[in-house]
């Protein structure tokens, strides 16, 4: 049998606090890098020229959109 059982060694408590700590770090840190992204991208506008010409299939659609500065 196991006698070396310890309530405090990694797979115990310990374990799980660093799994917990390390968890909730990534989710701080995607929180405040998505937050930051996204106060980067409010202000800045753009327009779309010749809406009418602007073809469903094809990589030409993104020629349409000016960035307004």
């Amino acid at each position: 049998m196991n006698e070396n059982r310890s309530v405090f060694s990694l797979h115990g408590i310990t374990g799980m606090l660093i799994a917990t700590v390390l968890l909730l770090s990534i989710l701080t840190g995607l929180t405040v890098w998505g937050m930051s992204v996204q106060n980067a991208n409010m202000s800045n506008f753009y327009k779309v020229k010749d809406e009418t010409s602007i073809k469903m299939f094809g990589s030409s659609s993104a020629k349409h959109i000016i960035d307004v500065k």
